[in-house]
């Protein structure tokens, strides 16, 4: 399914948390669709991969803190910044449980453009926050989802998934409510150009998953169906 487009006129028109969802739709069903993440959804993914994942994904998440911490005082970003969210001590935690003592570094080009988008989104607050919004709120939403099934395809018992536990923040419907009500009020101080300009990022920031997705499906032999 290909989900329409809506038009420069009706975004502006929307609440900003509305219309960062709205507007990158395209792009996000693209990043879900992706031969890495179906593979993974349907347990598909190897050990190996897996990891290739949470290495990945760490200079991803030390750019979006180093960042964050950077901005967290600004009035664009101050609404939505939460330590509590932070993503890097748990990647660090579950990379020890599941390979205790390797280099947990990875070679990756799609891993540095991202982190290099995020480092540069500094340039106007409003360009992190699209990333902020893209990531967290992602891994408050569909990333449960792929917690449940990595614990299930593994037989964890629930070791080695920090990443996807955000105890310090509560539950996670009424966060997520209130993080859009606060994405909604910073929209509502900025000008149409403006909020437009932060769809165009979480649109980017969809467009740099995919490329994560590519590259670790590109890398790794996934299993058949």
């Amino acid at each position: 399914m290909t989900v329409a487009s809506l038009a420069p006129s009706e975004l502006v028109i929307l609440p900003l948390s509305a219309a960062m969802k709205q507007g990158s739709a395209n792009e996000h069903e693209q990043a879900e669709q992706s031969a890495f993440m179906d593979a993974l959804l349907g347990g598909r993914v190897s050990k190996a991969g897996y990891l290739a994942y949470l290495r990945t994904l760490r200079p991803v998440y030390a750019a979006l803190e180093s960042v964050g911490r950077d901005l967290a005082a600004d009035p664009i970003v101050a609404p939505i910044f939460d330590a509590g969210l932070d993503r890097l001590a748990s990647i660090d935690a579950d990379l020890e449980q599941w390979a205790p003592g390797e280099d947990q570094s990875i070679e990756s080009p799609a891993a540095d453009a991202y982190a290099a988008a995020i480092t540069e989104s500094a340039s106007w607050p409003g360009l992190y926050v699209a990333h902020h919004y893209t990531r967290y709120l992602g891994d408050l939403s569909g990333g449960q989802a792929v917690g449940a099934l990595v614990n299930r395809a593994f037989d964890l018992d629930g070791k080695g998934l920090d990443f996807y536990d955000f105890a310090e923040i509560g539950k996670n419907k009424p966060y997520k409510d209130d993080y859009r009500t606060n994405l909604d009020a910073i929209g509502a101080e900025l000008s149409e150009t403006d909020r437009l300009r932060v769809v165009d990022e979480v649109c980017k920031a969809f467009q740099l998953n995919q490329g994560l997705f590519a590259e670790l499906a590109g890398k790794l032999e996934l299993p058949a169906n």
